[in-house]
């Protein structure tokens, strides 16, 4: 009895797209087959099906979640693996609302790229088949960024566009965490529902209970009538509790009420309140530490910790900062009614040497402030805060090459605070760079980037676990 060979078919305009993908699963005994466009997949479709299709999205003609749509309406069993160049939240979100098997942004590396392939050929016969309308692109998304650690939020938010799962959102302050609820619940079955957010570190402990819980006429002095909390507000929709960390023991008892029942008494109130709220934490702590020191419900954390998505830091992101700088200058341009200002670049390369210990949110500020007080069109680095150019190497058009002059007055600084070993902190940071620049020079192929390197394939892969890296 012979075996069936496993056949996928490539759908890019890129013929070097075409090649790479050919090879890589011919050495993995893989049968191919490629088009350059969607139209011709459609009418092969008529007469023989493969095994999984791989498609990119933007192509002449029929792009790739037009073929997506087809496939799942004639061909429900078979899956489809979406690439492209052009990642983005909203095409991330429809990709796995149409249906498909995986979402894959490109650059990506060849050997993920026949691993997702061999896991859509095995488990083509236990897929369902259902599907439903691409995510609509009318509410245009505020989360930017082609960083692989974006990329894998994105992913993340569109395979739950069919949840009502918790979510636990994890990163540092600044990181855009409320940003990603919204998306979470605007790419929801809840979205014609409330969203609804509160900071629960922001209002004092004595009136927490009643912001969320709601409270009777007469319950305490003050509550001159019935008030609904956050959670009724809430009701079949999105409530996101942020700094869910800080928020104090016995509200966290009763949170836990919620969560596990659906139910909760109001302040003063004697009749239980039924309600189906979808909840997204989120906090900048180590919850995994307060639960050992006892400052956080275990129980709870549980409860929270269905599904955890972490945020990364804008300095793991730094690829992403021009965009996001020009989305923020356009944003405030808009408010103000003025034409918006462009950074020079030698304030975008002070831009991608700063650290942002706040994030985005800083990002955003910076950019707000700069619109304002710039007198020029063009925004130059005496328009930036101090604590961006504090102790940078001066740059100029002549001396933009001149990293060992920046790295020689950073390691100044950083001696002087004397907080930790200079080279446990740059190492880390260098070998970052160094390894996505390579793997962005030769398309995210790992043994081309280990050999630009001067590694083995073998210790690229373990740098990159070892540094925790998103590639």
């Amino acid at each position: 009895m012979t075996t069936h060979q496993r056949e996928v078919w490539i759908v890019d305009d890129d013929h070097a797209i075409r090649w790479v993908l050919e090879r890589a699963l011919a050495q993995a005994e893989i049968k191919t087959r490629s088009f350059d466009e969607a139209d011709k997949v459609i009418a092969r479709l008529r007469s023989s099906e493969p095994d999984a299709i791989i498609s990119d999205i933007r192509m002449p003609g029929t792009d790739g979640l037009e073929l997506l749509n087809h496939v799942n309406a004639t061909h429900p069993d078979l899956p489809v693996i979406i690439m492209t160049a052009y990642a983005d939240l909203d095409r991330a979100v429809a990709a796995f609302q149409g249906g498909a098997f995986e979402y894959l942004p490109k650059p990506f590396d060849v050997d993920d790229a026949v691993a997702i392939v061999r896991r859509a050929v095995a488990n083509a016969p236990q897929l369902s088949g259902e599907s439903s309308a691409p995510a609509s692109n009318a509410a245009v998304s505020d989360i930017i960024g082609s960083a692989p650690a974006m990329q894998e939020v994105f992913r993340a938010i569109g395979r739950l566009s069919k949840s009502h799962m918790t979510v636990l959102l994890t990163g540092e302050s600044g990181t855009g965490k409320e940003l990603v609820a919204q998306a979470l619940h605007r790419h929801s079955p809840r979205a014609a529902n409330p969203f609804i957010a509160i900071n629960t570190a922001a209002i004092p402990s004595e009136l927490l209970e009643s912001e969320l819980f709601g409270h009777e006429k007469g319950a305490f002095t003050g509550a001159t009538a019935q008030r609904l909390g956050r959670f009724e507000q809430a009701n079949a929709g999105t409530l996101f509790l942020d700094e869910i960390g800080d928020m104090p023991a016995a509200l966290q008892t009763r949170l836990l009420r919620v969560l596990a029942d659906g139910e909760f008494f109001r302040v003063g109130g004697h009749h239980s309140v039924k309600v189906d709220v979808r909840v997204v934490a989120a906090t900048h702590q180590d919850l995994d530490t307060r639960v050992a020191e006892g400052s956080f419900r275990e129980d709870l954390y549980h409860r929270l910790n269905v599904i955890r998505l972490q945020l990364p830091a804008l300095r793991d992101r730094i690829e992403d900062v021009s965009e996001l700088a020009e989305h923020f200058l356009n944003v405030t341009a808009a408010e103000l009614d003025i034409e918006p200002k462009r950074l020079r670049p030698r304030a975008l390369e002070c831009f991608a040497r700063y650290d942002w210990p706040g994030n985005v949110r800083q990002l955003e500020n910076v950019c707000r402030r700069a619109t304002i007080m710039a007198p020029a069109q063009e925004i130059d680095i005496e328009d930036l805060p101090v604590e961006l150019i504090t102790g940078d190497a001066e740059v100029s058009d002549e001396g933009r090459d001149d990293w060992e002059s920046s790295l020689h007055k950073w390691a100044e600084r950083h001696a002087a605070t004397g907080t930790t070993p200079i080279l446990d902190e740059a190492v880390p940071r260098f070998e970052r760079i160094m390894i996505r620049v390579a793997l962005a020079q030769t398309h995210g192929r790992r043994q081309d980037a280990a050999r630009l390197l001067g590694w083995g394939r073998n210790t690229l892969t373990r740098k990159i676990k070892e540094l925790e890296m998103e590639v």
